[in-house]
């Protein structure tokens, strides 16, 4: 992996949120719910939810970074799951802050098939090897990103602690 890295600031996460939020609206794309992925697109989803004027913002929970550039085999959903209940007709904006190799918001693109009607994804950045090209990108970079929220050491440390190398 490159020492070079792509730096955010909290400047840029208002500035990227709002880009997207209006791509999707210039997009005539009207979401009844944002299903915000944790931990990285909480502020991202929460933000656009705002910027859309959409009040159901979610959150599902899929594990897959252990460290920088070191990963599970496959990403886990973790409970609670979300459960669409009267959403089969339903749109969903997908939100997270990278699509890195793509394969969590694959799992969350298949744990919505046949329980919505429309998945849309949108990520403040996707990486070029991503298996899942987003309807919606801010910007596109295959350097590591140093995102505001996680760029510090963990002020509690444990055992699973994401560590910066």
């Amino acid at each position: 992996m490159s020492e070079e890295r792509e730096i955010m600031t909290w400047d840029m996460l208002g500035e990227s949120t709002r880009t997207l939020s209006q791509m999707v609206a210039d997009d005539g794309y009207e979401p009844d719910m944002i299903l915000g992925i944790a931990r990285g697109g909480l502020l991202p989803a929460g933000a656009m939810g705002y910027a859309l004027s959409v009040k159901n913002v979610y959150t599902m929970n899929v594990e897959f970074y252990t460290g920088v550039d070191e990963r599970l085999e496959v990403p886990r959903i973790l409970p609670p799951a979300p459960d669409f209940v009267d959403l089969s007709h339903g749109k969903i904006l997908v939100v997270d802050d990278v699509a890195d190799t793509g394969h969590t918001l694959k799992s969350v693109e298949e744990f919505c098939e046949g329980k919505v009607g429309e998945v849309r994804t949108a990520c403040i950045y996707e990486k070029s090897h991503s298996v899942v090209k987003c309807d919606y990108v801010w910007k596109r970079t295959d350097q590591w990103i140093n995102f505001p929220w996680s760029e510090k050491d963990p002020v509690a440390q444990r055992d699973w602690s994401v560590r910066d190398a």
